[in-house]
């Protein structure tokens, strides 16, 4: 999923007063992979000076940057929003409503919530909330993926190679990732899908 450039907004990006922030987790997988400010700058094509910032909690990432800092990282996104900085220790199959993984996306546009216990499996499922603002929150991903995503609230816009498909609520949508070029919210409201993936992405 991509959208936009560097932001220096604000946001409250992580549920959880217990759980660190970008910036601390960033730091910290870096760290533990032995890489430099420069290095990382080099991998994710953004500067040594931003990402010093982010790490420092002064700037947040957007959407597009925080990806291409978890793929340099060699992590999923949602290993941002999780305590200690590694992957979820909880081992209940049960997820309740009120202990999801939840992830607010700077500038705050885009909210994601994983509906499984962690990643570590071969199925993602998440629920997001996104506002028109967000524009397009696709990006083709890096290996051939599978997902059903269904609208919860809403108009999504789907582009799957050179064809739109506006989907509403009820709607459901079969995604071979490499053919995935646009998915945004169409309209004044905030859209809300499912999506199910597999092999885990995001």
């Amino acid at each position: 999923m991509s959208t936009k450039a560097q932001s220096n907004r604000s946001s409250g990006a992580i549920n959880g007063a217990a759980m660190r922030s970008f910036g601390d987790q960033i730091r910290a997988r870096r760290k533990e992979l032995g890489l430099s400010l420069e290095d990382l700058a080099q991998r994710t094509g953004l500067t040594a000076s931003f990402l010093s910032l982010v790490e420092r909690d002064m700037s947040n990432p957007s959407l597009e940057s925080l990806r291409h800092i978890a793929e340099a990282l060699g992590v999923p996104p949602f290993y941002f929003s999780q305590k200690n900085g590694g992957a979820a220790t909880m081992q209940n199959p049960v997820v309740r409503a009120t202990e999801r993984i939840k992830v607010t996306f700077p500038p705050g546009d885009v909210t994601s919530e994983l509906l499984v216990p962690n990643l570590r499996n071969k199925l993602e499922v998440f629920i997001s909330h996104v506002k028109p603002s967000a524009g397009n929150i696709a990006r083709p991903p890096q290996m051939d993926t599978e997902e059903c995503l269904l609208v919860l609230e809403g108009t999504v816009r789907v582009v799957l190679h050179d064809q739109e498909h506006l989907l509403t609520a009820g709607d459901s949508i079969y995604i071979h990732g490499f053919a995935l070029r646009e998915i945004s919210a169409v309209g004044e409201t905030e859209a809300v899908f499912l999506s199910a993936i597999t092999p885990p992405i995001f």
